[in-house]
């Protein structure tokens, strides 16, 4: 009897260790669609203009600077200008200050110059990698009158991998703020 119970049990054994080890799923991954870029030019009582997206709204804060509001991606960029009085050494030195603050949380900075002679245009673009409060950040200037700040928040706490799609689409509306970016009072 004892040989039947103990050839029913390896049996057992057998046909259960023979079925594939369950392997479990990936987490499903967050679809984010945006929709499509679409720019339209702010001209503010400023000494410039430039296009925006037009899903953004834009609150002029005075003396030039402004927030530009994503609601949907609750994210903002904060836009500063300055009038340069022989300072312009000092304001280049903040700027590259305030980005390379998020340097302890960033895993890369990565600096692209932007240059159009034609507008008087002159500046540097920022993408910051990693979990930095900031992932984007710019300044232009024409480098004797005018200089222009900007900085991209997230009102979330940072997390760089769940924020990369909207990170992409926004540096690409900082790069479109830069590229049509015209004084309106050239030198």
């Amino acid at each position: 009897m004892f040989k039947y119970i103990w050839s029913f049990i390896g049996f057992s054994v057998i046909v259960y260790s023979c079925t594939d080890n369950p392997i479990p799923k990936p987490q499903a991954e967050l679809r984010l669609e945006f929709p499509q870029a679409s720019y339209h030019t702010i001209s503010l009582d400023c000494p410039f203009d430039f296009q925006t997206n037009v899903n953004a709204s834009v609150t002029s804060k005075g003396d030039c600077s402004m927030l530009i509001e994503y609601p949907k991606m609750n994210a903002t960029m904060y836009i500063t200008y300055k009038n340069i009085h022989q300072d312009l050494d000092l304001l280049l030195r903040d700027a590259q200050k305030l980005t390379y603050e998020h340097v302890a949380k960033a895993d890369n900075i990565t600096e692209q110059p932007f240059v159009n002679t034609q507008g008087d245009v002159y500046g540097m673009f920022y993408a910051i990698t990693g979990d930095a409060a900031s992932n984007s950040q710019f300044y232009l200037t024409d480098s004797t009158n005018h200089f222009l700040t900007g900085s991209l928040y997230f009102n979330a706490k940072p997390n760089y991998d769940s924020l990369l799609p909207a990170v992409v689409y926004l540096q690409n509306d900082i790069r479109k703020i830069m590229e049509s970016f015209r004084w309106k009072y050239p030198n």
